[in-house]
């Protein structure tokens, strides 16, 4: 349980950080809302993403994992990007506003969430 809670803070944090470097090509909760409903919605979209990290991308990256080794790795990004699409039309499903602008953007941020979740679990304790 603790694992997940620190993957749940590292990929809410991470998306945060994301969709502010990223500007208008990837938003989180409507720009009219107060900051409470956008640190939840924040919160919500991290919670739908390390669902489907935990659970649907292992899947994926298995049966996927000839094309992986076929492109050296860069299927990878492929299927990082994908997830991320997943997750927003998840979060549309569930009335939680997370926008990207398409498929190159989302290549770009999954990225930048990667990097990022990296930073952020250094400082978060390790859970069983």
């Amino acid at each position: 349980m603790e694992r997940f809670l620190s993957t749940w803070v590292a990929s809410s944090v991470a998306l945060a950080f994301a969709a502010w470097l990223l500007g208008d090509h990837m938003d989180i909760g409507e720009p009219s809302e107060t900051m409470t409903n956008r640190v939840l919605a924040v919160l919500l979209v991290g919670l739908f993403f390390t669902v489907v990290s935990m659970f649907v991308a292992p899947v994926v990256k298995l049966l996927s994992l000839p094309f992986i080794i076929l492109s050296l790795g860069l299927a990878l990004l492929v299927i990082n990007a994908l997830m991320l699409l997943l997750v927003e039309a998840i979060s549309d499903g569930f009335g939680v506003h997370f926008v990207l602008d398409g498929f190159w953007w989302a290549v770009l941020a999954s990225v930048v969430i990667s990097i990022a979740q990296a930073v952020v679990r250094a400082f978060l304790p390790e859970g069983d």
